[in-house]
């Protein structure tokens, strides 16, 4: 396997709900192994190209700074590739981001285990669902403006956009939700 892609900020896969409220979990994991876990899992699965993304910062050496602070979202999802077909499995069930990795890794292990059984059938079966499905779109590509845009320049680009997008316009309902969560998310961020 090549060595990992990290992909920073984290790429929730579209379409797969966050959880509200994390949980605590019982696994007691150094984020360090957590990581290699679900990367060896990965490989022991035959997935090729992994990409880990999370909201941690990383080094180039693929690390986290050693001054890193756990990120209010703790999601993590793990991309590959399956016998020809791009797979996601993310979770943002527990509290940390450590948690979150030894969940993927439990869950193929767990799937592994599966085929190995001889059920294999069901492998196939259980992956369908974690076809992934394409990244969402960057608030900044869905509004138009560029990274730093003033608070200004983004309800100018909003503002426009709905004009295009509402419905009385030929518009579809679904765009204007898009164009409302891209202008939340960019006016949080500022």
């Amino acid at each position: 396997m090549s060595q990992s892609i990290e992909a920073y900020p984290l790429q929730w896969p579209a379409g797969k709900p966050r959880t509200i409220r994390p949980e605590r979990s019982r696994f007691d994991v150094s984020f360090a192994r957590a990581r290699a876990q679900v990367l060896h899992e990965v490989k022991l699965l035959g997935g090729t190209q992994p990409v880990l993304s999370t909201n941690i910062p990383l080094r180039k050496d693929g690390l986290p700074y050693a001054t890193f602070k756990e990120p209010r979202d703790q999601g993590v999802a793990v991309y590959f590739t399956l016998k020809g077909r791009p797979m996601c499995f993310a979770c943002d069930r527990w509290e940390t981001i450590r948690e979150n990795m030894q969940a993927v890794a439990k869950t193929i292990e767990a799937l592994r285990g599966i085929e190995r059984w001889g059920s294999g059938s069901m492998v196939e079966q259980a992956f369908t669902g974690f076809v992934a499905l394409p990244s969402p779109k960057s608030p900044y590509d869905v509004l138009g403006v560029p990274k730093g845009a003033t608070v200004t320049e983004i309800e100018a680009a909003f503002r426009q956009k709905v004009k295009i997008a509402h419905p009385d316009a030929g518009g579809a309902v679904g765009a204007i939700q898009e164009l409302i969560e891209a202008r939340d998310k960019l006016r949080v961020a500022l």
